[in-house]
């Protein structure tokens, strides 16, 4: 049996009509208004996309940089060798190696929160498989973190850079700052992603794209945002 809700989520929840959706800016002013935690709650979007993840060109994923960062201190990994591990380090990569650290990962040590390599070290990398991809940890070329660009990779993971990818049912949720940014750098983060997501909507897609969305921080309720309206305008009606 699931623990009730606290004080100050039942609280929050009854400040405003869950059952509206509103505009994204309006969402953001109802979000910052809730009665604030301890600590400095991430604030995150979730979709539920009108795709079928289970066809290969319906499979949503991808990167996206947002433009105030996610408010979070990312350490980096990386999987490099000679002068390439060098450049990770003068980048500012937390944690650097080659065949070494595949075997720590291997054993269970992972003190890193993204992880990038390069094309070289990806027969090495892919023994560990197992282990960074239940993590969402597994380096791929489609998200830019197998590359021999290794300074830009780690710079835009530092920078901000997020990765995004449908759930087996169509859900996508994304990290879009925290409660303490300004109401104006939370929208913006939000828009970018909504252009992202419109822009890798798969042309075979069929109805509806965006069912439907809300934020949330992360002790807080969801507010629910128009899907008709993701950036705050209508959406042309011939969606599908």
């Amino acid at each position: 049996m699931s623990a009730k809700p606290g004080k100050r989520y039942r609280e929050a929840a009854e400040s405003f009509d869950r059952e509206q959706h509103y505009l994204p800016a309006d969402a953001i002013k109802i979000l910052k208004s809730l009665p604030a935690a301890k600590f400095d709650e991430t604030v995150e979007v979730a979709f539920r996309l009108g795709v079928d993840p289970r066809k290969n060109d319906q499979a949503i994923r991808g990167t996206v940089a947002l433009p105030h960062g996610t408010g979070k201190s990312v350490r980096v990994g990386v999987f490099a060798a000679g002068e390439k591990a060098r450049e990770a380090r003068d980048a500012g990569a937390d944690v650097v190696g080659g065949e070494e650290l595949v075997e720590e990962v291997m054993k269970g040590t992972i003190d890193f929160d993204a992880a990038v390599a390069t094309p070289d070290m990806m027969a090495s990398v892919g023994k560990a498989g197992r282990v960074l991809g239940p993590r969402g940890l597994m380096p791929n070329p489609k998200t830019g973190t197998v590359t021999n660009d290794i300074a830009k990779a780690v710079a835009d993971i530092k920078g901000g850079k997020v990765e995004y990818r449908a759930d087996r049912t169509g859900n996508v949720h994304l990290i879009i700052g925290k409660k303490s940014f300004e109401e104006r750098n939370l929208l913006e983060n939000y828009l970018v992603v909504i252009d992202e997501l419109l822009k890798a909507k798969p042309s075979s897609a069929k109805g509806r794209y965006i069912r439907s969305l809300a934020i949330s921080s992360t002790m807080g309720p969801s507010v629910r945002i128009d899907a008709s309206k993701p950036r705050g305008v209508q959406m042309a009606a011939a969606e599908g």
